[in-house]
């Protein structure tokens, strides 16, 4: 796992074509607003969790965040057990984002 400052983890995000960005806030965190084109597993979903993260393609590169940073590291830690080799969480979380959001109410 890599902590990545916003700007690393934007611009990284920009060149990497096996990018996927993951959203593992809970549901009304992301009515609040999502990264476009982040794909939602809320982590607090326990085995469900694990069970979609599995599901996953192990080749591509995974930028995760959530609200502070807390709960995307913890996701990173879970992926990295799982044979996930490119796991990027965002320092600071949602709440540092500066960029784009996408109103999901």
């Amino acid at each position: 796992m890599e902590d990545l400052t916003q700007e690393e983890w934007a611009s990284q995000l920009a060149n990497d074509a096996s990018a996927i960005v993951l959203d593992v806030r809970t549901d009304a965190e992301v009515a609040e607003g999502i990264i476009p084109n982040a794909i939602h597993i809320d982590i607090y979903k326990g085995q469900e969790f694990i069970s979609e993260i599995e599901a996953l393609d192990k080749d591509k590169s995974y930028y995760i965040y959530c609200r502070s940073g807390n709960r995307s590291g913890q996701a990173c830690s879970i992926m990295e057990e799982l044979d996930f080799e490119n796991v990027y969480n965002l320092e600071g979380g949602i709440l540092e984002w500066e960029g784009d959001l996408v109103d999901m109410e």
